[in-house]
């Protein structure tokens, strides 16, 4: 039954799309509400629909590698530049 009604949802939006394109192109008085419609389906249709959790996913980076690669670094601190009236150090 869910198979149905899913069916039916996608036809009915789908109906619904194309009458707001086609009034778009064809009807003088066409206005806000067809370019919303519009628009909105077209920016529905850019939804990465094939997506997998990433942990299914083939080829993925695990969650945190880079958290632990840049924890893993050495540290290091430059030497503190010297003070323009400290002088060279040199006696």
């Amino acid at each position: 039954m869910a198979g149905i009604a899913r069916w039916g949802a996608a036809l009915g939006l789908g109906v619904l799309w194309w009458w707001a394109v086609l009034r778009l192109a064809m009807a003088p008085d066409a206005g806000v509400l067809e370019g919303a419609v519009a628009a909105g389906g077209w920016g529905l249709s850019l939804l990465p629909v094939h997506c997998v959790p990433k942990a299914r996913a083939v080829g993925a980076v695990a969650t945190g590698r880079w958290v632990r690669a840049w924890r893993a670094a050495p540290v290091t601190t430059a030497s503190p530049h010297p003070r323009s009236d400290a002088g060279s150090g040199r006696s």
